[in-house]
């Protein structure tokens, strides 16, 4: 059954991933697709058509290594990308600004938050992260926005 709004293939996502309830910046409201990453809650969002789909935790680059905010569009997809920097698989990456990407991350999965990327946006869900691979698009907008968290601050189990 799809939910109100969203395409076919967003409406098998788990009633799990909802979106959360504060409210996200004009432009994750402003197209037909929109990923937004929010720094400051340490989540991604899904938005179709101005309503969210779903949502998910991630983690960003350091200090010495930022994940940068802006907008930005997706130009590329790769199922199997392997780093040309860490050398490490890269699965479903969805790649918006230069080298940086979002893409599944074995170490966040193993790790949590006692860790960062190289400025890559990680998630820790294998399924999930390839549900969004097979939803998004290229030429998608992806808006990336709030500070480089604390991780030292978040109880990573607040986020699973």
């Amino acid at each position: 059954m799809a939910l109100a709004g969203t395409t076919a293939a967003a409406a098998t996502l788990p009633l799990a991933l909802a979106a959360p309830a504060q409210a996200a910046p004009s432009v994750c409201h402003s197209g037909a697709r929109v990923i937004c990453v929010d720094k400051d809650n340490q989540r991604l969002t899904l938005f179709e058509n101005g309503e969210s789909v779903f949502s998910m935790a991630v983690r960003f680059g350091s200090e010495d290594t930022p994940t940068r905010n802006g907008t930005f569009r997706i130009f590329n997809k790769e199922a199997k990308h392997i780093s040309r920097i860490a050398h490490v698989p890269m699965p479903y990456a969805l790649f918006f600004s230069g080298g940086q990407a979002i893409h599944y991350s074995a170490n966040f999965a193993k790790q949590g938050y006692n860790g960062s990327s190289l400025g890559c946006v990680n998630t820790r869900n294998l399924s999930e992260t390839k549900q969004l691979f097979d939803i998004a698009q290229i030429g998608d907008v992806v808006y990336v926005y709030g500070s480089i968290p604390n991780y030292s601050a978040y109880d990573p189990r607040a986020y699973d």
